[in-house]
């Protein structure tokens, strides 16, 4: 590794060397090179172990001695030059940064508007879609790095700041790069697909690292030495609309700029939302004051406490305190006394550790003097709170003693079906710790806080997953090594993709109500069982538990990935099929309904045309295309046609009757068949003494149409004509046309709202059809883009963006706009 390190360095020395830039930005490019090198030499050389061995793999499994023998031809390539590889790729690199204040010139040349129908798969799209997709992930996984190292990079380059597709060490860069030293190894596309795959595991796993220590560089030598990155959040008011409806007096343009992305990743690969971002604008504007504090207690955290984490500690304070408030005011006033909003009422029930389920109700029924439900919630909980509160002045137990309490409390709650919800761990916990300290003990306000966010977020999980599904039960067993871990981590909730909240994740997503009884995979369930079993034998404060186990499901998600893309592949191959198909036949339609309207030819002569050459000509255009001989041929035959049978005088052409035979036999019809229908077409009028119409007729009404179809012209004449479309399906109709493949959507099922996510694969512009599969690739339903418009302004069908991709991230902005509600003391309005 030391050679090929000190080979690339003296290589890009001399490629550095020669770059138009100052002195000074000529000696940082150096070290950014230097430190390149020293991040993925290593890496690089892994890659093509990993990739050999995965070779050998296939060569094993291989399903004959062909494709076998193909393998080990590739291994054999690769071995001739696996080594340069390394050095290839530093290389690379190096021109790229000695290239860096020459203008930019695009990355790869677009795709045409409208690719050419072939028969085989366009290789060079497949390498592209691999690559993007690699990049667009590491983006958003890299998203503040790249955002900091692109603002350094216009410093050095005395240019606007980079963005992450120019940047000469970002993903982009990187994948382009790589593509080219693929290249230069001489493997064919199935290999070098699983050249990006590897790479992906081995390179990009450090690339974040990697931006690291070049941001810490250049700060180190002057350039930007005191930027951070702080993204600005919106806070949307009002009514939430489904990404992309039409508002009055916006303009297309503006709604773009301000709508989220739609989600595309597969189940466990959604791009993971700052947590930290949404903590620091927690904070409601005017705040409430907190109360005063009663001094440290033994277990208080001595370190200063993260901007964010201090932000959803004063909003917790001031929700307390506006709990309190109500409780004394229901006391004094009664049924008269100020109530908070329903919602308002759940989440401060939270707190107290009496939440509801869904759609329940404290409110007595029957008696016309029954309080309401907001009011028997606040005389429930001041209930708890005045049997819970301690007859002496509180003393704050330290977080060791808290810890130990739930260590013994864990293997309690891992028993499978025993269901309690957090508030019970909660009074478990408060119960144990009096026991052993006093009934003066109680919780610390930072272990009190962190285990009422855990408890409310649990509150959000679970309403987003099945209850009585195998994923509820793993996560009541992780309650308990959850609120270990959010106890002794105090950044659990601010740090980005914390692993037990990743972990916490994957369970819940697992049985989301959104997923289908066909998208369970029974293999999944099987490893988050063994996960979580492992968390709660393990788990003794090392988060590493979490992260082992979470990468054991994460291979399997991973596989599970892959086999889904093949899956969807397939049924893409098969629409585009259907596609090309529905486009031949209806070029075959025109051109036959040209020759009807000029020449006129008897009527049942043109229901030959329509039934049977229509497709003999719809099999030249798929074979040939439009602009073969063979299509031209077929053109001039079918003008032949209309000549000879629009008229009753003249004489039959023998050899016109020949070349239609031959043409009908080739798209299946029988001797018999095919000279009947022949002798009619190539006869002065359409007659045949042979065969009489109605035996004819009936022949053909029994065949199967090419491409299966009963409809001429590849549309079914029977069909009604859609109505016109209102200003907003239009709206949306127009904005499906422009969506990626890959977009998941939510379908409405049933009258009670239940929802299905289903992922928009494929649609085509000229046929209007899309494809929907499931989360394991296989197709589900096939609509129109007007159906799907309609439904969509019906409210029937939404978007899934990445914002509200993840189950988990999904249930913190919902805790926190709560949390914030409550400090303000009004509730927000929010559609589901």
């Amino acid at each position: 590794m030391s050679g090929i390190t000190a080979s690339s360095s003296s290589q890009a020395l001399a490629r550095l060397a020669g770059a138009q830039v100052p002195e000074r930005v000529r000696h940082l490019l150096e070290a950014v090179h230097g430190i390149a090198a020293q991040v993925l030499a290593s890496p690089l050389q892994l890659t093509m172990v990993q990739l050999e061995r995965e070779l050998f793999g296939l060569a094993e499994k291989a399903r004959n001695s062909q494709v076998q023998a193909d393998v080990y031809a590739q291994i054999r390539q690769l071995g001739v030059h696996a080594a340069e590889f390394p050095g290839w790729f530093l290389d690379a690199l190096a021109d790229d940064l000695a290239r860096l204040r020459e203008p930019s010139t695009p990355g790869a040349t677009p795709a045409p508007a409208i690719p050419a129908m072939t028969l085989v798969n366009d290789t060079d799209i497949d390498r592209d879609i691999v690559l993007h997709e690699m990049a667009r992930r590491e983006s958003y996984r890299a998203q503040s790095h790249l955002q900091l190292l692109g603002q350094r990079f216009g410093v050095l380059c005395a240019q606007p700041a980079f963005d992450a597709e120019r940047l000469p060490v970002g993903p982009h860069a990187l994948c382009r790069i790589l593509r080219a030293c693929g290249e230069r190894l001489g493997l064919n596309l199935e290999a070098q697909q699983q050249l990006y795959h590897v790479f992906e595991r081995q390179a990009l796993e450090r690339h974040v690292e990697l931006l690291d220590r070049l941001n810490i560089l250049l700060a180190r030598e002057g350039v930007l030495p005191g930027l951070v990155y702080i993204p600005y959040l919106p806070r949307p008011a009002g009514q939430r609309r489904t990404v992309g409806a039409p508002a009055a007096g916006a303009t297309r343009e503006g709604q773009a700029a301000a709508a989220p992305r739609p989600l595309t990743h597969w189940q466990g690969q959604a791009p993971a939302a700052s947590w930290a971002d949404a903590a620091m604008g927690a904070m409601p504007t005017p705040a409430a004051p907190a109360p005063a504090s009663t001094g440290p207690g033994p277990g208080t955290a001595s370190a200063p406490t993260p901007a964010g984490m201090a932000s959803l500690h004063e909003l917790l304070d001031t929700a307390r305190q506006l709990l309190a408030q109500q409780l004394q005011s229901g006391a004094g006033n009664g049924a008269g006394g100020a109530v908070p909003p329903a919602d308002m009422l759940a989440a401060l029930a939270a707190l107290a550790g009496q939440q509801r389920p869904a759609g329940a109700t404290a409110a007595a029924p029957g008696a016309a003097g029954a309080p309401s439900a907001p009011v028997a919630d606040l005389a429930s909980m001041a209930a708890t709170l005045q049997a819970a509160a301690p007859a002496v002045p509180a003393r704050a137990v330290p977080s060791e003693a808290v810890m130990d309490v739930l260590a013994r409390l864990q293997p309690q709650g891992a028993a499978q079906g025993t269901r309690r919800s957090f508030g019970d761990i909660q009074k478990a916990l408060l119960s144990q710790v009096r026991a052993e300290h006093g009934q003066s003990a109680t919780l610390s306000p930072r272990d009190s806080n962190t285990l009422d966010l855990l408890g409310m977020l649990y509150g959000q999980i679970q309403r987003e997953v099945r209850a009585d599904g195998p994923a509820s039960d793993l996560l009541n067993r992780l309650q308990v090594p959850l609120a270990r871990a959010a106890v002794g981590d105090e950044a659990f909730f601010i740090r980005d993709q914390h692993p037990a909240r990743e972990l916490l994740n994957t369970v819940a997503e697992s049985g989301a109500v959104w997923l289908g009884e066909d998208d369970g995979d029974p293999v999944l369930l099987q490893k988050l069982g063994e996960a979580v079993d492992r968390v709660v034998a393990e788990y003794q404060g090392d988060e590493s538990v979490f992260a082992a186990a979470n990468r054991q499901v994460q291979s399997h998600l991973q596989a599970a990935v892959r086999k889904a893309e093949v899956t969807e592949r397939r049924q893409i191959e098969a629409a585009r099929g259907k596609e090309r198909l529905e486009a031949a036949k209806q070029l075959a339609g025109r051109t036959i309904g040209q020759l009807c309207s000029a020449a006129t030819p008897p009527r049942f002569v043109q229901t030959l045309l329509h039934e049977a050459w229509s497709d003999v000509l719809t099999l030249t255009l798929l074979r040939q295309g439009e602009d073969s001989e063979e299509w031209r041929q077929r053109q001039e035959a079918t003008r032949r046609i209309g000549e000879i049978t629009a008229s009753a005088e003249g004489a039959a052409d023998p050899a016109l009757g020949g070349q239609i035979e031959e043409s009908l036999l080739q798209v299946g019809y029988h001797e018999d068949e095919a000279g009947a229908i022949a002798r009619r077409l190539s006869t002065p009028g359409g007659e045949d003494e042979i065969t009489s119409r109605t035996e004819l007729a009936a022949r053909l009404k029994a065949r199967a149409r090419l491409g299966g179809g009963d409809g001429k012209d590849g549309a079914d004449p029977q069909a009604p004509p859609p109505s016109e479309r209102t200003p907003a399906e239009e709206g949306y109709y127009r904005q499906l046309r422009t969506l990626p493949f890959g977009t998941w959507f939510e379908f409405t099922t049933n009258q009670q709202g239940d929802t299905r996510r289903l992922r928009l694969s494929w649609y085509s512009l000229v046929t209007d059809n899309a494809l929907f599969v499931n989360q394991r690739g296989q197709k589900m339903a096939e609509h129109s883009l007007d159906a799907l418009a309609r439904l969509m302004a019906r409210d029937q069908l939404r978007i899934v963006t990445e914002d509200r991709g993840r189950l988990i991230d999904r249930a913190w902005q919902a805790t926190v706009r709560a949390l914030r509600s409550l400090a303000g003391g009004h509730t927000a309005p929010e559609s589901a």
